[in-house]
């Protein structure tokens, strides 16, 4: 027996909330990585573990704030704790995989499509595996052609995201590409839940218990903490939301190659090497 499905059992409610979680992990993300690219090498692991963190966050709770609209009319349904908390870190670690190899490697060429495949088949995975974490009184059954198309929207939507992170083109240019972000991966959900059907082990009339929200809100909590903490990092740090390198360019001065870049009261290294030098061999008269 086939069980009527409802995943839109709220409205509109869940949904656009959802894609806002999206849209909001994915703006904390790449602004994490984008300022992993205009730091020092000692400091660019923990941004990138930061973004890492954020965008798989982000991403498991819009899954989830949207399956609390998810019902089967036959049967209630439960979800498995640990099984949904290891969609989470896989999320971010897949997530993170990603992130690394652009942040590290830039992101062109083979280093984004790598890094793009990973976090995308990342967000697929988180996807499935969540689902797994379902419990009712029946079997999840797929469509394969759908579930195929979802992974290859994942897939190119972590590809785009990644390359939007490393134009550092600015603040405006990181929310249209996280708004763009959020859609995609909103998009992948909703392309994954319609290759979903339920088949229903038998009926057991109106189902008891409580509802999905009730179940799942707690569960959402550590994430959204985390999001807010994030959030706080991204906004008192000015780097991150103007996308401005630390680094200025140093006007031409005799000896000095023009584009030698230097931090903001520091001497160039040229200049402070020349320096170094004509002290050196300075004779004693001019001194």
């Amino acid at each position: 027996m086939q069980g009527t499905v409802d995943g839109f059992s709220y409205g509109v409610v869940t949904p656009l909330v959802a894609y806002l979680m999206a849209c909001l992990g994915g703006a904390l993300g790449l602004r994490c990585t984008t300022r992993s690219m205009l730091v020092a090498h000692s400091w660019r692991p923990a941004w990138l573990a930061l973004g890492s963190a954020a965008i798989g966050s982000g991403i498991w709770t819009m899954h989830f704030v949207a399956m609390m609209g998810f019902t089967v009319k036959e049967t209630p349904v439960h979800y498995d704790k640990s099984t949904t908390f290891a969609s989470l870190g896989l999320a971010i670690v897949m997530v993170g995989v990603g992130i690394f190899i652009v942040g590290y490697r830039g992101a062109t060429g083979t280093a984004l499509f790598t890094g793009g495949t990973i976090t995308g088949l990342g967000v697929a995975s988180m996807h499935y595996l969540g689902m797994a974490g379902m419990r009712l009184n029946g079997t999840l059954e797929y469509n394969t052609f759908t579930v195929a198309a979802s992974v290859v929207i994942a897939v190119v939507a972590a590809t785009a995201a990644l390359w939007a992170a490393g134009q550092v083109r600015g603040f405006l240019w990181s929310v249209g590409a996280s708004l763009v972000m959020g859609l995609a991966v909103s998009g992948m959900h909703f392309t994954g839940m319609a290759a979903l059907s339920v088949h229903l082990h038998g009926t057991s009339g109106t189902p008891a218990g409580d509802s999905p929200a009730s179940l799942l809100a707690p569960m959402l909590i550590g994430p959204l903490a985390f999001l807010l903490l994030a959030g706080v990092v991204v906004m008192f740090d000015p780097l991150v939301v103007m996308g401005k390198p630390e680094v200025t360019r140093v006007d031409r001065k005799p000896g000095v190659p023009a584009g030698v870049m230097a931090h903001p009261g520091r001497r160039p290294p040229l200049e402070s090497a020349r320096s170094q030098g004509d002290r050196a061999f300075r004779t004693p008269q001019n001194r």
